[in-house]
């Protein structure tokens, strides 16, 4: 809304300013005969401001966000360059206070000239470096204790929150703005499945936001626009500050453990802190479903371990007692294998 109404401000501002100078050259030059008859070229220097300014929205329009990135360092070291050219001229003429007019703009103009001519070849040659130096000098948002990078799947999991809650973790959890705007994608997304999970990101980072806890969530902006894939942003904006990556993504934990940045894996610590069990421990669980093999059932403890009862597909709905015989660790999770002992009444 903000931005139509300063269009139209502007637009009024260039209608204005073309009737302004319509009346002025008429009364410059027509005479009084013309400026009886001043209403048409009224009009007309109206009608040119307005031109004028639909051209500059038009132009503006054309210029997305990436072109300007791309060209505003070239248009400050032009300005900057020039300005300096035109100060410098006038350092000089305070010397010379009785310089001809003519010698004054010629002096100006040179000075212009010759510093606008080196701040279009700076620009133009230098501006790609401008980014590193930018970030070379930009210091990184408060005091960032112990910092971690958390991706898209972590916030989606949820269970990020719950662990900050414990306070097993603390220092800064770093929420990068291109995470932010994929989960905001998701969120938007036509799938009713994953337009939930974005919403619940979203709501997640909120929640971390706004409860007092050990950790401090920051939002940064860094971003490489050079990289495209979200993991590789991750990892290079890591190593930048020195962080660790939280994740649950499989692939992004075997890539950085590559290319050397620590990751803190939440699937990881979740099987590490299930309960040990072992081989001839009694165990209470209820049957779900029947298992790939014959006369298998198949049950779950309360926090998910699957639990393959041989003997138990004829105890579909009940709850029995089974004597464990092995546990299997996988990538996914743990798997306790057990043999039917009894059913619990």
């Amino acid at each position: 809304m903000l931005v139509k109404l300063i269009r139209v401000f502007f637009i009024a501002a260039c209608i204005i300013m073309g009737v302004i100078w319509s009346r002025y050259f008429t009364e410059q030059l027509g005479g009084t005969a013309v400026q009886t008859g001043m209403l048409p070229w009224t009009a007309l220097g109206g009608g040119i401001g307005f031109l004028v300014s639909v051209l500059v929205l038009v132009i503006l329009n054309f210029i997305t966000e990436d072109i300007f990135e791309k060209i505003s360092p070239v248009i400050v070291a032009i300005v900057l360059a020039m300005l300096m050219g035109y100060a410098l001229g006038q350092y000089i003429l305070m010397w010379i206070p009785g310089a001809d007019p003519n010698v004054r703009v010629f002096l100006i103009a040179t000075f212009v000239l010759l510093f606008g001519f080196m701040g279009i070849s700076l620009g133009l040659t230098r501006a790609s470096k401008w980014e590193s130096l930018m970030k070379a000098v930009q210091k990184h948002p408060g005091p960032l204790g112990s910092p971690k990078v958390i991706d898209t799947s972590v916030i989606i999991d949820g269970r990020i929150l719950d662990i900050c809650d414990t306070g097993f973790l603390d220092g800064t959890l770093i929420v990068p703005r291109f995470v932010l705007r994929e989960l905001q994608n998701i969120a938007d997304s036509a799938d009713v499945l994953r337009r939930a999970k974005g919403r619940r990101g979203l709501d997640i980072i909120k929640a971390m936001q706004e409860k007092v806890s050990k950790v401090f969530v920051t939002v940064v902006e860094d971003d490489f626009p050079e990289v495209r894939e979200v993991d590789a942003k991750l990892l290079k904006l890591a190593r930048e500050y020195g962080a660790k990556i939280i994740t649950n993504d499989y692939n992004l934990n075997k890539v950085a453990q590559i290319e050397g940045v620590a990751v803190l894996n939440i699937n990881d610590l979740a099987n590490a802190i299930k309960p040990a069990v072992l081989p001839d421990e009694h165990m209470q669980v209820k049957v779900i479903k029947e298992g790939k093999e014959a006369f298998q059932g198949v049950g779950y403890l309360d926090d998910g371990t699957m639990v393959v009862v041989d003997g138990g597909k004829e105890y579909i709905g009940k709850t029995v007692t089974v004597i464990v015989t092995s546990v299997l660790q996988t990538a996914a999770g743990r798997m306790i294998f057990g043999k039917l002992s009894g059913v619990v009444p």
